[in-house]
């Protein structure tokens, strides 16, 4: 029944991909007109969110996200009382990319504004406006209509000649389906010309074909991620000596070699089945928006960036860690109390045990990271591929038992690799380290001082390798092996390459693991990219004039992965190069709070909306235009306003962003 169930979620979510793809409602609200008092009365607005999604308090910092706020448009027979309150579970953390505290609800958000009843009759009219954000993406500013109007009988409203006015949300259709009334708001410019640079382009988009599915990507490279950490785990001290033990005691026991090859199987099917189970449980504990919680905690961060620095000092041979003896002893006996399967998992259990000291950072580093998908199988993924290539020597050993013979012996190479893992998990932890700094403004991992210790770990490790540095544990072999020395050429080559960094230089090779580049105090890398408009019809009507092709950047003040991208993407000289001389760079911020000369009313999808503000009129033109709604959202145009490629967002492949801009180009010059 369980697999059904999951069957059936997982394919309800591939189908609702193409509709998910572009325009996202993952919040919608309801408005509600409460009696307190003979005079008092509430409007209380509750907001129910998709899982992985969160919606902002109020009263945040300038600077921040977006802060729910009540704005009105009519106020007759009533005052206001107060300011807007938040009510319900309001989360309060150190948000590392803004560098402040924030506020914000997940699952449900509740605000409540209060008003006073005058006498006889009242109507209200306005909106909630509030801001929305996952890990990947945040909406545009949204605005919640409402409106209520009735009469006070002796101070007390009556309730049933209240009128509620629907709220205005985010399309819930399809792009396909929702309908569009186009707004020439800048028809009163001076210089836009007689194109309909508003004209809707969704169909032509959907030509140049959808985006890849990165959920899939994701899925492999988790898989992928936790292969790679299974073959390291293989290659410690912890596990490759088991290896050969493991299987001649299947083949021993075993009265024939089919039975003892069967078993051999079983035995790797039940590694692969307690890992993925642990990964499993791991996620139904503590669920897979907890686990990136914690992924983006502070105090988390610091305690993983400990526990990676501790098991570093232990490979490098300052002290052993291991779990009791006791755990590994009992699971052992038990093993050769029973017969059968079950022996066969309790042995596989105890291999689990006694390799701990070697897979446990590993398997917590893996964890780490892939709890950011937001996924309940993305642990039980990345564990998988972990699994596959733990279990996959025990029966390729049990199937080819002669392999044994020529199969490495335990010895110094394994220390050499137990050290080499060290030192990774030294440079690691500054990662998680980092993270912390941020949220708490220490500022002792600046981006300069980050990669001056990154330089030293991995000059460091190839001295190491090349027999310059010793251990306590480590043999007197002087002669270095070829691997080693290549391992070696590497790790120096790449210290190398970062030197540059403390200058300035946008090191693609660690963008994502070094703190942010305004960070650095001293940079000599002035490669950056700025916008030439910030108005939409002006910018067009310059382009056409000039004969360049269009960019337009939809982003946002509180966007975080907008920042990402222009400090990881647009800093490549490619990239930048590209922009400022081939394009006219227009930049379109959806949270932009300028109010427009006077409201503007439109329809969509057959719902009257008000747009108020500058940010307003982009976010409108981006769901009319383009049929989406979440920034970062890049888009080419001709002179026309029609597209020259498919649109593009968060993603930080630089060879990708420089091939869209470059078809972009090609299909403008056809």
């Amino acid at each position: 029944m369980n697999k059904k169930i999951f069957l059936s979620w997982l394919l309800m979510a591939i189908l609702s991909l193409p509709v998910f793809a572009q325009i996202q409602e993952p919040v919608k609200f309801k408005t509600e007109w409460k009696s307190v008092s003979a005079n008092e009365v509430e409007i209380v607005f509750t907001g129910k969110m998709e899982k992985g999604w969160h919606v902002y308090s109020t009263e945040l910092p300038d600077g921040g996200p977006v802060s729910a706020t009540f704005n009105v448009d009519k106020l007759e027979g009533v005052e206001l009382v107060g300011k807007l309150k938040p009510a319900g579970k309001e989360i309060d953390k150190m948000d590392p990319i803004f560098g402040m505290q924030v506020r914000f609800f997940e699952g449900t958000a509740t605000f409540v504004q209060k008003l006073k009843l005058k006498g006889g009759k009242y109507e209200v009219s306005g909106y909630l406006q509030y801001g929305a954000c996952n890990n990947e993406n945040c909406l545009p500013p949204t605005n919640v209509d409402f409106s209520f109007k009735g009469e006070a009988a002796g101070g007390q409203a009556v309730a049933s000649t209240a009128i509620e006015k629907e709220p205005s949300t985010s399309e819930t259709a399809d792009s396909v389906s929702v309908a569009f009334t186009p707004l020439q708001i800048g028809a009163d410019s001076d210089n836009v010309g007689t194109s309909d640079y508003w004209k809707p382009v969704i169909e032509e988009l959907k030509s140049f074909g959808e985006n890849v599915n990165n959920e899939s990507r994701s899925w492999l490279y988790i898989f992928f991620a936790g292969f790679v950490g299974g073959l390291l785990a293989l290659f410690t001290p912890c596990v490759w000596p088991i290896i050969p033990m493991t299987v001649s005691f299947f083949l021993k026991r075993a009265k024939d070699k089919r039975k003892g090859i069967r078993d051999a199987w079983t035995y790797g099917a039940s590694i692969v089945v307690i890992y993925v189970t642990l990964g499993l449980a791991i996620t139904l504990i503590f669920g897979a928006s907890a686990l990136n919680d914690l992924s983006t905690s502070a105090i988390f961060n610091i305690l993983f960036f400990l526990m990676l620095v501790v098991f570093a000092a232990s490979f490098f041979g300052a002290f052993e860690i291991t779990l009791p003896s006791k755990w590994s002893n009992a699971v052992d006996s038990k093993a050769e109390q029973t017969t059968g399967l079950l022996s066969i998992f309790l042995m596989a259990f105890t291999l689990s045990l006694v390799s701990f000291s070697c897979t446990g950072p590993i398997i917590g580093f893996l964890l780490v990271e892939v709890s950011t998908s937001e996924s309940i199988v993305a642990p039980a993924i990345g564990m998988l591929g972990f699994a596959i290539a733990l279990a996959l020597p025990f029966t390729l050993f049990a199937l080819f038992p002669s392999w044994l013979k020529s199969m490495p012996k335990s010895g110094g190479w394994m220390n050499v690799i137990k050290v080499t893992l060290g030192f990774l998990e030294l440079a690691f932890a500054l990662k998680f380290l980092s993270v912390a700094d941020l949220a708490y403004g220490w500022r002792l991992l600046d981006r300069e001082t980050f990669l001056a210790l990154w330089i030293v770990i991995f000059g460091l490790l190839g001295m190491y390798l090349l027999g310059k540095v010793k251990f306590p544990h480590d043999d007197d072999e002087t002669k270095v092996s070829v691997p080693r020395f290549f391992m070696a050429l590497f790790s120096l080559a790449f210290a190398v390459y970062m030197i540059p960094g403390l200058w300035g230089a946008p090191l693609k090779a660690v963008s994502a693991f070094a703190p942010p580049m305004q960070t650095q105090d001293f940079n000599l890398y002035k490669n950056e990219v700025h916008a030439k408009f910030n108005d939409f019809d002006a910018g067009m009507e310059y382009a056409r004039q000039q004969g360049k092709p269009v960019m337009i950047d939809f982003t946002g003040y509180g966007c975080v992965n907008c920042r990402k991208m222009e400090l990881a993407v647009w800093t490549d000289p490619t990239v930048s190069k590209i922009m400022n001389e081939d394009y006219v760079l227009i930049t379109l911020y959806v949270d932009e709070k300028t109010k427009l000369p006077e409201p503007v009313k439109v329809t969509e999808n057959g719902t009257e909306r008000t747009l108020r503000t500058v940010g307003d009129k982009w976010s409108y033109l981006q769901r009319s235009k383009f049929g989406a709604n979440a920034q970062p959202f890049y888009v080419l145009l001709d002179n026309e306003g029609m597209p020259l490629n498919k649109s593009y967002s968060y993603d930080e492949d630089i060879q990708k962003y420089v091939e869209f801009l470059q078809t972009g180009l090609k299909n403008y010059k056809k």
